[in-house]
């Protein structure tokens, strides 16, 4: 069953042309990973959440991906590269968090 692994994440301001540019490639990158199908990229408010006016970016970015076992070979052999290319970049100038998605049918359920 198909998946969806979302990030969330808040760049600073200062950084914030420079992470969009190296994103986008990220983006690509993580399509290369097996299971991986389609990415969508969100600009989010943070007053549409409840939370203060900012200037900081707020973005997220949800993968499709075929199954939770793909999911879970991208976490055993992908992330930590993936993950760290940000970190050493960016350092701790953004915050990223994720959540795992499972889509559920539109149908009512049995009685």
């Amino acid at each position: 069953m198909m998946v969806v692994y979302e990030v969330n994440l808040v760049v600073d301001a200062a950084i914030a042309a420079e992470y969009e540019r190296w994103l986008a490639a990220h983006i690509k990158e993580m399509l290369e990973v097996p299971g991986f199908f389609r990415a969508r990229w969100y600009s989010r408010n943070p007053q549409d959440e409840g939370g203060a006016p900012s200037a900081d970016a707020h973005w997220t970015i949800q993968y499709d991906v075929y199954t939770r076992e793909d999911l879970n070979r991208y976490f055993r052999e992908d992330a930590a590269r993936l993950r760290g290319d940000a970190i050493a970049r960016f350092g701790d100038r953004f915050t990223a968090s994720r959540r795992i998605l499972v889509p559920r049918s539109l149908e009512a359920p049995p009685t």
